[in-house]
């Protein structure tokens, strides 16, 4: 995957009580890049060189992204999707950097300053390189972000309840995450029983006593789920929100081991 990195670019300042003021300041900045996002919280910072012979106040716009405010701003990659990400004053990353009073960077004569950028966790758009422009009070800087697929997996418990005997049916969710237009399978091992296989699963149960189970992929349970990608998994493609995915679980009739509570541990391992 490739990174793109941003060229370097000159921002004036605002000085004094008044933004434009005679006085020459000015701001010498470095890209913003944050890299390659994988989901995870992501945090970089830049700095600048503040040339000024007295007070000067700093503001940063909301961007270009659509829907942008001064404390959630987008940078926007393929196909116009967005990606959210929040600029700050301070390391902790509790002061947002703006263009309102408060919200702006402040002092006096010559420094050093940083940009502390984030973007928050948890985002699936689709991958790409993601760009955005802030204005100051004369000039603009850009920043980038590359977006790389992702995915993220959880399972409910599936629990049978009682059985007699007789056929017994259950069902349970299994949740998918992925970034937007990735494609992706999920697949289920043959659990933990001792001789169990994908097509014949095995609850075990006091004394080791073992409990005959099968698990499937449509709702008339004809259509075994197992772990080979092409064949028995289930497939679909990322839209950038959790995406739930049923598994039909079935008992079958006759069966009649020791009583008591049996139990197994299905892998659920998701491919992209």
């Amino acid at each position: 995957m490739t990174r793109k990195f941003l060229v370097m670019a000159l921002v004036f300042l605002a000085c004094g009580t008044q933004r434009l003021a005679a006085q020459a300041c000015t701001l010498t900045i470095s890209n913003l890049s944050f890299g390659t996002y994988t989901s995870a919280q992501l945090d970089a910072t830049t700095t600048g060189q503040v040339k000024c012979t007295g007070s000067w106040d700093i503001p940063f716009n909301q961007g270009t992204g659509a829907g942008a405010t001064e404390t959630v701003r987008y940078m926007t990659g393929p196909s116009g999707a967005e990606l959210s990400y929040q600029l700050f004053v301070d390391s902790a990353r509790t002061i947002n950097w703006g263009n309102t009073t408060g919200n702006e960077l402040t002092g006096s004569g010559n420094t050093t300053i940083t940009v502390y950028g984030r973007v928050p966790a948890a985002q699936y758009p689709t991958p790409g390189t993601y760009t955005d422009t802030v204005s100051t009070a004369t000039t603009s800087f850009n920043l980038t972000a590359t977006v790389q697929a992702k995915c993220a997996v959880s399972a409910n418990s599936l629990a049978f309840g009682n059985y007699t005997g007789a056929q017994l049916d259950s069902t349970t969710t299994i949740t998918a995450t992925c970034t937007n237009t990735t494609p992706y399978n999920v697949g289920l091992n043959a659990g933990t029983a001792t001789g169990a296989t994908v097509t014949t699963r095995k609850m075990t149960g006091p004394s080791g006593a073992l409990l005959n189970y099968s698990l499937f992929r449509d709702s008339g349970r004809t259509l075994n789920w197992g772990n080979t990608i092409g064949t028995d998994t289930v497939s679909g493609t990322g839209n950038g929100t959790a995406q739930s995915i049923t598994v039909y679980g079935r008992i079958p009739a006759a069966q009649r081991p020791t009583p008591g509570s049996y139990n197994d541990t299905i892998t659920v391992t998701l491919t992209y």
